[in-house]
């Protein structure tokens, strides 16, 4: 199976040249990171290109690279994992890791192949073709789709993933990356406001602050359910410290400070 692009032409442009050069006029990271795992945006480049790729360019990219994205669909099943075929974009096509998805399906029952939660979603595509631009040799991915549920949940579905990359051997050729934005279509000021205090709980790698402060301060970040298990995961797997590598909002591109979406690249390690 080829999935095919969706923002291509929206998001991003469809033509790989053009592309290229949208990506090359990014500002890049002086040096690298070894991090255990990354939030990036996932917005249209011209609004959050500059924040995902600062932060994909601070660290190094591995040959796996697990994806973790919220649902804006509303297709599929709450856990979605995309188990086999290719994902095409403008600069070429990526592999589904078949081997880590099948020992993941082994760990964590409720995560179901289905291809509906992915074949219209964007939050998981947005980020391939930086990530391909940055890094030219080839890497897999594993695509995961996640819905709300309870913070139980999370611990199970991040513990799968933190003990089929020790059981495989390949903590070190791995990377996790959430896929968020953070506050939608509020003031700069209220977004902004509302967007720190969610990357105060982040940089703690606190899950469960994170998650309390999402809802009572009714901070519209979209993946805050695939950056928690994250954190979580990545704790797992020793991780002791976070950084905020770039935020900024859509304000500060666009102008209009009146309704903004907020972006915000932190990696950890």
């Amino acid at each position: 199976m080829i999935r095919e692009p969706i923002v291509a032409g929206k998001f991003y442009p469809s033509n790989k040249n053009s592309l290229e050069n949208q990506l090359r006029s990014f500002p890049k990271a002086t040096s690298k990171e070894d991090a255990l795992a990354c939030i990036m945006p996932h917005a249209g480049y011209v609004y959050s290109g500059g924040v995902a790729v600062q932060t994909a360019s601070s660290i190094q990219i591995k040959e796996n690279i697990i994806l973790l994205g919220p649902n804006h669909t509303g297709m599929g099943s709450s856990f979605s994992i995309a188990s086999k075929g290719k994902w095409k974009t403008p600069l070429g096509e990526v592999k589904v890791n078949a081997t880590i998805v099948e020992n993941l399906k082994k760990e964590y029952s409720l995560f179901k192949e289905d291809d509906s939660a992915h074949i219209y979603e964007h939050s998981l595509e947005v980020e391939l073709p930086i990530l391909q631009f940055l890094h030219r040799d080839k890497f897999s991915i594993v695509p995961l789709i996640l819905m709300p549920s309870q913070m139980s949940e999370y611990e199970k579905i991040a513990q799968a993933i933190s003990k089929t990359i020790t059981d495989l051997g390949i903590k070190d050729k791995t990377l996790i990356i959430a896929s968020s934005d953070m506050t939608h279509y509020e003031s700069h000021k209220s977004a902004k406001e509302k967007d720190n205090l969610a990357i105060e709980a982040i940089l703690s790698l606190d899950e469960k602050l994170l998650i309390e402060r999402v809802q009572k301060y009714n901070i519209t970040m979209c993946g805050y359910v695939p950056t928690a298990i994250t954190i979580i995961t990545a704790k797992n797997l020793g991780a002791k410290k976070a950084k905020l590598i770039k935020y900024q909002t859509s304000g500060e591109i666009s102008g209009d400070y009146q309704s903004v979406v907020g972006y915000a690249g932190i990696i950890i390690s």
